[in-house]
């Protein structure tokens, strides 16, 4: 009996390292996906949406007031986005026919109502086909519109930052905003696959661009808008206060901050829409003050195109002829080395002449920037048959000004 109770726990062990090893996968998988994380956006792109407009209608029964009270909403609706459109008051809009407004609406928001037998009250929401109705709102120019940028909406609330770990109200309240009437070309994400692993909270706290350059070529952005709400609840179901702060870049430029508050728990929702709307203002006002303009740091240039082979020829015979002309270069002598060449780039066009001015010396196998910084000083990875004073001999007769520090090179006009 003594040795079959020594021999059960290892045969044991495998059991218990398989039911772990499931457990784990499991909990793996569960950080990927399952019912607790994801919101699809809204698609707003095909629509003009004019929200906050209230009727009070009374009629014979509860079903007509409400027909009547959706029909004078659309007419009201169209007024405001005429009067908005085009900068005018409300008064002077046109007036539009029943049914030229019913070929030109494409829905009814219910932000609220209040039906009685023969009453209604309501504040609605109605959406416009752009297609439709651009034509007859007689816009004329252009709009401007920012670049691509990717939100992450954090929400801060019991002393935890999170965004797109798992679903939350405020991710929800910018999945249902409708981008439509705003001039920002917002970029959002469901939350689901891989979204909860690249675009956490953490990730908006990081400032390497080498990171944020690869999300941002994945989710085809060029720039960063980080909204912020900090949420304090005074008592679980009770008021609610928020600090909404709207912030820019990797750098985490802070473009505006504003608080509101709610009354109870069912509030909060409407107060997280209206916090939306307001964000969406200051970043309107920023890209018209200039503040909005993608880091050109955050930028990739794309890979040169491949030219002809006879293109390449004519390069390579301008190429000798200038190295002619430069009169006689330095002689080469030893091995290859690798020299790193700093040079100064306040632009994309100074990376590519000074990779060309490089490429041009005889004995240089390859010139490939490795580090770029617009607006600084940028490194070159360069291949050389000789040693590197060879090399800024070369280039000092190309007319550069080069300092040498062993195998390390900068270089200036």
């Amino acid at each position: 009996m003594t040795l079959l109770r020594r021999f059960r726990l290892p045969m044991r062990l495998p059991i218990l390292a398989l039911l772990a090893c499931v457990g784990l996968g499991g909990a793996l998988w569960a950080q990927l996906d399952g019912a607790e994380r994801g919101i699809p956006p809204i698609d707003s792109a095909s629509a003009l949406e004019v929200t906050g407009v209230e009727v009070d209608v009374s009629a014979d029964t509860a079903q007509a007031a409400r027909i009547e009270g959706w029909r004078r909403a659309m007419a009201q609706g169209w007024k405001m986005l005429w009067a908005r459109t085009n900068n005018r008051p409300v008064a002077e809009a046109p007036s539009l026919p029943e049914s030229t407004l019913s070929g030109i609406v494409s829905g009814v928001i219910i932000e609220q109502e209040q039906i009685g037998p023969r009453r209604y009250i309501a504040r609605l929401g109605i959406l416009f086909d752009r297609a439709r109705t651009g034509q007859m709102l007689g816009v004329q120019g252009l709009v401007r519109r920012s670049a691509a940028m990717l939100v992450i909406p954090v929400m801060v609330t019991g002393g935890t930052s999170y965004s797109m770990e798992f679903k939350n109200d405020w991710q929800e309240a910018w999945a249902r905003f409708r981008t439509a009437n705003s001039t920002i070309d917002y970029v959002r994400v469901s939350g689901t696959g891989a979204d909860p692993l690249l675009l956490n909270a953490t990730q908006t706290g990081r400032r390497s661009r080498g990171w944020w350059r690869v999300l941002l070529d994945q989710y085809g952005a060029a720039d960063i808008l980080v909204p912020q709400v900090q949420l304090r609840r005074l008592w679980p179901g009770g008021p609610a206060e928020a600090i909404f702060t709207a912030i820019h870049g990797p750098d985490r430029e802070m473009l505006g901050r504003f608080s509101l508050r709610a009354g109870d728990a069912a509030a909060i929702p409407a107060m997280l829409d209206e916090g939306v709307r307001r964000l969406d203002a200051l970043f309107v006002r920023a890209l018209e003050e200039g503040r909005l303009t993608p880091d050109p740091t955050l930028y990739i240039a794309p890979p040169p195109a491949e030219l002809p082979p006879e293109e390449l020829e004519e390069q390579a015979r301008e190429r000798r002829e200038d190295s002619a002309a430069d009169g006689p270069s330095a002689p080469i002598t030893g091995a290859a080395s690798a020299v790193r060449v700093q040079f100064a780039t306040p632009d994309a066009e100074a990376v590519q002449r000074a990779e060309v001015a490089v490429s041009r010396v005889s004995g240089v196998t390859s010139a490939i920037t490795i580090s770029t910084a617009l607006g600084g000083s940028s490194t070159m990875r360069v291949t050389y048959a000789g040693d590197p004073e060879a090399l800024a001999a070369a280039l000092r007769a190309q007319g550069w000004s080069v300092s040498v520090s062993g195998n390390n090179l900068s270089i200036s006009r």
